[in-house]
Parts: C-alpha cells; structure tokens; sequence
C-alpha cells in the first residue's frame, strides 16, 4: 500500500508520484559529504497528477510556476540534514507545504469609505498647517 501525502482535509497525494534523486551534498560536513549521498532532489509531475482538478492545476502554475519545468514537473531539493531520509522527509514536508500555500483562497478585499470624521479630520489639519506656513510667510514681508 503506498503512503499519502496530505495536501489539506481534501487534497492527498500518492507517495509513488514522487521521483526521488539522491547526490552528494554541497557545502561543509566533514567526510560524510564526500562519501554519502544524502542530498535529496524531489520532482513531482503536477501537471499530470490526477489528486488535482484542472482549476486547482492552473491556480499552482500561477503561483508557483517559477518551481516547475515547461512539461509541469516541480523540483524541490533539501539538503540540510545529515542522512537520505531526513532530506527526503524535509523534501516532501516542503512539498506539501508549497502546494498548500498555492492552493489556499486568497480572501476578497472588501472595499470601504473613508468615515466622514475622519475626512473632517484630515481638512482641520489641513488647514492649521495653512495657517501655520501664511504666518510664516506674514512674517518674511514685515
């Protein structure tokens, strides 16, 4: 039975979609980064992935196009911990977390008036600092 990955309460997603590709991590880390191959790139095929409906599909693309390749298929890479399978829980956890943000609602702004206090407000010290620079140009003639 393969394992589902949890997009939100109404989106999962089958753990065999993954592609997993392991390498040599960069960076420091002693000998273990010389000889294990923890770094973990992750590819998932959004584009072709039947979890989504094709406006789900789309409202990814858009905002997280920038991860994808032109044939749909996102690449995310975890490279922090020091063995293959926290890298490669790190990958799916950020995986889920990039599709979540991508498929979360964006809330509709509500438009509102300005109160009509506060444009009253704004009209007074208008005209106190009016008054204020009349003065002072009164005060350069005399």
């Amino acid at each position: 039975m393969t394992q589902m990955i949890e997009i939100n309460d109404k989106i999962q997603i089958r753990e065999d979609e993954l592609i997993f590709k392991f390498s040599r991590s960069s960076g420091p880390g002693g000998q273990n980064v010389n000889k294990v191959n923890t770094k973990v790139t992750l590819f998932f095929d959004a584009a072709n992935c039947g979890s989504f409906s094709d406006v789900q599909r789309q409202q990814i693309f858009s905002r997280i196009g920038g991860r994808a390749d032109k044939n749909g298929v996102i690449r995310v890479i975890a490279q922090k911990g020091r063995t293959q399978g926290a890298n490669r829980q790190a990958a799916i956890e950020r995986l889920a977390e990039l599709l979540k943000g991508a498929l979360k609602k964006t809330a509709v702004r509500k438009k509102t008036a300005v109160p009509y206090v506060a444009k009253q407000r704004r009209l007074e010290a208008k005209k106190r600092r009016s008054i204020i620079k009349r003065g002072r140009s009164l005060k350069m003639e005399a």
